[in-house]
């Protein structure tokens, strides 16, 4: 029977072995020929790549070449298949083989049973060796709390080494590897001793139990020999009993120590209420197997380790294909996740982490709180739940997470049906850690007991007072001592109290903007993690013309993507204003809680506009700056006038003016470098007290700004200047008088006194003035009537200079034009350059494509100055070039900067003529001039459907 619902993109994308894999994978999700369903069994044909995925199992089968599991085909096919299903085509006769040979070897009789007196043998020799090493694993503990721990500390790992490899040659690898983390705590972090007496107890505890393994529970005793490192191999565990259930995948985690990347992922049975861990693990360069995709619920069975409190298992048999669900069963309050976390722990004290499901939890600061008002904390590296903030919008939410004494880890969590992976750990270097064990313990074990014996048979754990007993006669201080620290720390973890008095968080205001197409907000999802194509060089550019498509359109993104959009907001100020047009409520409500997003608030009055909360929220933000103005720091203050200008400029200019006289030069430069936006002439006065400033970096800032402001008095003094120095006399001709000095007054208004090198000062004075002079004073002529007169006149460089740059400065395209004209080989290389970027749009396409018909080096230079859409002309033109390099240049540098810059400036719509023209160079060039043309048509297909997804 065939799956009967989706995967989602993100269930999908947890089955990649690397970002790469990834990023390839969506370049070949649109490649696929044909594709089908076969019961569970997903195939397709890319490019003649045979390509197959058994979704029970999930297993996976691809001709291609590669060695990474699963290939980017088979992640491309998934893809494809979640966002678009799959085709009615019958099943070809590589994919009935392929599921007949898989049918085959599940059928195949096990493997002979191996001599059982050997066995015994060699499984009575590691035991005697184990002993022994547990014995002296024992005697070593002991005198570490009798020497005192303060020596650990100053000792270094190098014992801690030499005992773990001991237990090593003892075959105990579990002891060994739990010694070896003795040596990154002693002596290292606050409350490294607290942290190394309570695992050095928990070790003595697993080798008292060592010790009495005879009398032991069978489950308990199945959990001392795992802890010490017993192995239970997979075959025994596969003959046990087999729980049937509907397994609901939650989470995973993944930990890449260097040497072995392992991953834990977390089951619940919707039946049973059970809980189960499976590991896996690959070495340094080798994926993860991919057969448990989160998010995702299959009906079959699974085999558990022995133990006291069985958690670890494996998945023995499946009996339907993985499929998403809803909403996991069994999630409750805090305190029955706690009340089962009690009880796990009195039966495994050894234990450090357990899954916990709970239902109904908001955030409230770093913890989490349910419908009673009980609270569990966030561990270190997840106290700021962005993610879970965005998706549920501080609404009750089911959240799965692992609980360890540090505090919750979440896994995921599951918003009106929805799942929502949590965000990765962040570094959080300023996470305090409580003492976990009584400070008359500590202070024992510190000193010593050979200094300090410890005869105490009482500790306080809290509230309570543990009686411990007197100790055995044959049980020696060191031994009493460890003995009452891992009851202590058990008893503390065991019998840990929810928080109350936690007000969860306001819930986030309701949308009321329709959301925009699921296929373009995935499409979003994988701009921002960097499954684009092109990679970085296009990520930032196809971020900025997807939000300018979805703001022209309308709608708002989903909620989960939002804080990946603010950061990316953060970073690029471009962008600003039409991500807040697709951010919505939650955009603005999470923008107000965090500092660095708050930016978001300075575009709300524009892109929120009918938004009541927000706006009122926008209002109280404008206040609270103009209140926090004087104390603020630099950068901060920066911040805020910066979104402030784009509100009210006249306030913003208050605020400046406000502290003016007490600022720093530094400051001032900044401040009035944010003054770009509501540039108007009530602040003018400001500017030109700023041009008497002592630092030459605040007059520049004023000077630009003044330049740039239509009818200021800066222009005034200089058209004055200008038009007394350059006019036509009696007869017509243009007669030029530059000015003979440089006075204050012309130092003031920004003419330097250096030069240009090879222009005399006379000519230099001359084209300053003539460029600080508004264009449209020049009013005798047109543009290109005044570039006539100034031809073959002595003093013609200087006037076509300062036109040049005046131009430059007020982006007039009429005087770039006719400068660029018969004029343009008589001005500096950084002069005419500069033009260009003045030039209009179809004036720049026509100079491109006749360089590029030409043969002309300065093409690829207007290529990049062109901001595009390119037009047809130019299009074709690019095109043709491309053929001709791919075809007999012998360096594809030059193809390949060619193809980057059409990738992003050539309308997508010839996405198929691209490729069409990388099949017919597939069949002629070599492969190395092919793939930058390949790359060309995959980023232009994928601007073609990012449009068409939002159009």
């Amino acid at each position: 029977m065939p799956v009967e619902q989706r995967w989602s993109t993100a269930q999908v994308e947890a089955l990649a072995p690397d970002p790469a894999s990834l990023r390839n994978a969506r370049g070949v999700t649109g490649q696929f020929a044909t594709t089908g369903l076969l019961g569970d069994v997903l195939w397709g044909v890319c490019r003649g790549y045979q390509v197959a995925a058994d979704l029970s199992g999930p297993a996976f089968k691809c001709s291609c070449p590669s060695r990474k599991i699963p290939c980017k085909h088979v992640l491309g096919l998934l893809l494809h298949w979640s966002s678009s299903g799959a085709g009615a085509a019958e099943a070809p006769e590589f994919v009935t083989r392929w599921v007949a040979a898989r049918a085959a070897r599940t059928s195949r009789s096990p493997a002979a049973a191996p001599d059982p007196v050997a066995a015994a043998k060699r499984a009575q020799g590691r035991a005697d060796r184990v002993a022994g090493g547990m014995t002296e694993l024992r005697r070593w503990l002991d005198d570490q709390v009798e020497q005192g721990l303060a020596a650990a500390g100053r000792s270094g790992p190098a014992a801690f080494e030499a005992m773990a490899a001991r237990l090593v040659d003892a075959q105990a690898p579990g002891a060994a590897g739990a010694v070896r983390r003795l040596g990154t705590i002693a002596g290292i972090g606050p409350q490294w001793a607290d942290r190394l007496l309570g695992e050095l107890a928990l070790l003595r505890l697993l080798v008292s139990g060592h010790a009495h393994l005879d009398t032991l529970d069978p489950g308990l005793a199945a959990t001392v020999r795992s802890r010490i490192g017993f192995p239970t191999a997979t075959e025994e565990v596969l003959a046990g009993p087999r729980v049937t259930d509907r397994w609901q995948v939650l989470g995973q985690v993944e930990v890449d120590d260097g040497a072995l990347t392992s991953r834990r992922t977390w089951l619940h049975g919707s039946g049973s209420d059970r809980f189960a861990l499976v590991l896996s693990f690959a070495a340094p360069g080798q994926p993860l197997p991919a057969d448990l995709v989160p998010g995702t619920a299959f009906r079959g069975d699974l085999c558990f380790h022995p133990g006291s409190v069985p958690l670890r298992a494996l998945v023995a048999e499946r009996a339907s294909a993985a499929e998403p669900f809803g909403s996991p069963d069994g999630a409750g309050p805090v305190r029955a996740a706690l009340s089962r976390w009690s009880a796990l722990l009195a039966a495994e004290p050894w234990r450090s982490d357990a899954p916990v499901l709970l239902s109904g939890v908001r955030p409230s600061g770093a913890h989490l709180v349910d419908a009673a008002g009980d609270a569990l904390p966030l561990a270190p590296g997840h106290r700021e739940p962005w993610w879970l903030l965005a998706a549920a919008g501080a609404a009750p939410a089911t959240v799965a997470a692992e609980w360890s004494p540090a505090g919750l880890r979440p896994l995921a969590a599951w918003v009106d049906g929805a799942f929502v992976p949590a965000a990765p750990p962040i570094p959080d270097p300023s996470a305090s850690r409580a003492p976990e064990l009584p400070p008359e313990l500590l202070t024992a074990a510190l000193v010593g007991t050979g200094r300090r014996p410890w005869s105490g048979h009482a500790v306080q754990v809290g509230p309570l007072n543990a009686d411990l007993g007197p100790p055995a006669p044959e049980t020696g201080p060191a031994a009493a001592l460890l003995e009452a620290a891992a009851v202590a720390l058990t008893c503390r973890r065991a019998g840990v109290a929810p928080e109350s008095g936690r007000v969860p968080m306001p819930a986030a205001p309701a949308e009321t903007v329709a959301p925009l197409p699921t296929a373009a907000s995935a499409r979003l999802a994988r701009i921002l993690g960097g499954g684009a194509p092109g990679g970085g060089h296009y990520e930032q550019e196809l971020l900025a013309q997807w939000l300018a498509a979805a703001a022209a359109r309308g709608g708002i993104v989903p909620p989960a993507i939002l804080p990946a959009l603010l950061e990316a907001g953060r970073r690029s100020i471009s962008v600003r204003a039409d991500l807040a047009k697709v951010a919505g409520r939650r955009g603005a409500w999470l923008a107000g809680q965090r500092a660095d997003w708050r930016w978001l608030l300075s575009e709300a009055p524009a892109a929120l506009a009918g938004n009541a909360v927000a706006a009122d929220g926008v209002a109280a933000w404008l206040g609270q700056l103009a209140g926090e103005w004087a104390t603020a720091g630099s950068a901060e203050r920066l911040g805020h006038l910066a979104a402030l200008r784009r509100i009210d400029p006249d306030q913003a200019r208050a605020l400046v003016e406000s502290t003016w006289a007490e600022e720093s030069s530094e400051n001032r430069a900044r401040f009035l470098g944010a003054f770009g936006p509501g540039l108007s002439p009530r602040d003018e006065p400001l500017l030109e007290r700023a041009l008497d400033d002592r630092r030459k970096e605040v007059r520049e800032a004023a000077l630009e700004l003044l330049r740039n402001l239509p009818g200021a008095a800066l222009g005034r003094r200089m058209a004055e200047r200008a038009h007394a120095a350059v006019r036509f006399d009696g007869a017509g001709r243009l007669s030029v008088e530059p000015p003979t000095e440089l006075d204050r007054d012309l130092r003031r208004d920004g003419v330097g006194a250096a030069p240009v090198r090879g222009v005399g000062a006379g000519a230099w004075l001359l084209e300053e003035v003539v460029a600080g002079t508004p264009l449209d004073t020049w009013t005798a002529l047109d543009p290109q009537g005044w570039l006539d007169a100034a031809r073959g006149h002595d003093w013609a460089a200087p006037l076509l200079h300062g036109w040049a740059k005046a131009a430059v400065v007020r982006r007039d395209p009429r005087w770039a034009t006719a400068l660029l004209g018969a004029d343009a080989g008589r001005l500096r290389e950084a002069v005419r350059w500069d033009l260009h970027l003045v030039l209009p749009p179809d004036r720049l396409a026509r100079l491109a494509a006749d360089a590029l018909r030409a043969e002309d080096g300065t093409a690829q230079r207007l290529l990049a100055l062109h901001p595009g859409p390119w037009p047809d002309g130019l299009s074709v033109a690019v095109l043709e070039t491309v053929e001709h390099r791919a075809r007999v240049d012998r360096h594809t540098w030059q193809l390949g900067e060619l193809c980057r810059a059409a990738g992003l400036a050539m309308p997508p719509e010839y996405a198929d003529l691209t490729g069409r023209l990388a099949t017919l160079l597939d069949q002629a060039v070599d492969p190395a001039r092919v793939r930058p043309v390949a790359e060309l048509a995959r980023t232009l297909t994928f601007r073609l459907e990012m449009f068409q997804e939002l159009s």
